[in-house]
C-alpha cells in the first residue's frame, strides 16, 4: 500500500515547515480583496501561519503580512484568525 504524501508549507513567521493542516492561509484575492483561506485552495496569493495566538499577535505587530501579500491586512483579518485558532483547541 502506497504511503500519501503530506503537504508541508512554511510559516513567514516562525519560518518552520509543517503539514498544511497545522497552518492557516491567509490569501489576497485577484480582486485585492484578504480573506482567510480554510479550504486552502481558493485562486489568489497566499502566505500561511501557524495555528497559535502569539504567531498571530507578531504578524500583526510587524506587519508581514502587509509585505507578502502588497495589501493593507484589515484588523478583523487579525481578529478572524485568532477565533480560528482559539476554536481549534
Amino acid at each position: 500500500m502506497k504511503v500519501k504524501k503530506i503537504p508541508m508549507r512554511s510559516c513567514v513567521i516562525s519560518h518552520e515547515k509543517l503539514p498544511k493542516k497545522e497552518l492557516v492561509r491567509v490569501l489576497r484575492t485577484p480582486d485585492k480583496n484578504v480573506i482567510v483561506d480554510l479550504s486552502g485552495k481558493c485562486n489568489g496569493r497566499g502566505a500561511y501561519l501557524k495555528k497559535d495566538i502569539e504567531v498571530i499577535e507578531k504578524a500583526r505587530k510587524s506587519k508581514v503580512l502587509n509585505k507578502i501579500l502588497e495589501v493593507e491586512i484589515p484588523d478583523n483579518v487579525y481578529e478572524e484568525l485568532i477565533n480560528i485558532v482559539n476554536n481549534n483547541e
